[in-house]
């Protein structure tokens, strides 16, 4: 072991005598290559490990399958932000539920957002190496719509998912807008006690849905 130390600091000292710096490798953040296809299917795996239902729909059929996820569990309204589009594609929907429109005013809101059991946001991307969403809250559609009903469904553009975090921050260019926080979601809210038993649901919602919207 020592022998293997007094290597290393050795090769470390002659570059520093040679004006040589250690050469840094940062193809682990960025060498990552996967199809698109491989990149669903690894956040679908990554993201259903922990409890996550994961759906494949389209642009066309999203707002039944939000109708018909609602109707299964009895749940009959559903918490949005602002977006008009949003609104007006859920609203359009035969069967749809009802929209409760959250507008920014907490304080007139707040109980009717405590008393939500379900939310729909959009989200920015998603990460296939972690198997991340990206929530990029805005006034139009604030974080607590994904932290405090115990159902979060999110919606995905299957074009919008990433190899890595380095590509995302590359590809998206963050440094020219970053927001004033970041959502990365792995799945829904859960710890463990001291004996490792799993809770899900303590911190944030106990189920999450995501819809990837492909094709």
């Amino acid at each position: 072991m020592s022998n293997a130390r007094d290597a290393i600091l050795a090769k470390l000292r002659a570059g520093d005598a040679a004006g040589e710096g250690p050469v840094s490798d940062f193809s682990v953040i960025y060498g990552k290559s996967w199809s698109r296809e491989e990149k669903i299917a690894r956040l679908e795996s990554l993201m259903v490990a922990v409890n996550t239902e994961f759906h494949r729909t389209t642009e066309a059929d999203w707002p039944a399958l939000v109708a018909r996820l609602l109707e299964k569990r009895a749940i009959p309204s559903l918490l949005i932000g602002t977006d008009n589009q949003l609104i007006e594609r859920l609203q359009d929907e035969e069967g749809s539920p009802d929209l409760t429109i959250y507008d920014g005013r907490y304080e007139d809101r707040k109980a009717e957002v405590f008393e939500a059991l379900a939310a729909l946001t959009t989200t920015r991307g998603a990460i296939a190496e972690t198997g991340s969403l990206i929530l990029w809250p805005n006034e139009a559609e604030p974080r607590l719509l994904s932290l405090v009903p115990p159902l979060h469904i999110a919606l995905l553009d299957a074009d919008r998912i990433y190899d890595t975090l380095w590509w995302t921050l590359t590809e998206e260019n963050w440094q020219d807008g970053m927001p004033t926080n970041v959502v990365l979601i792995s799945g829904p809210s859960k710890t463990a006690d001291i004996e490792q038993e799993l809770t899900f649901g303590v911190h944030g919602p106990k189920e999450l849905i995501v819809l990837v919207i492909d094709g």
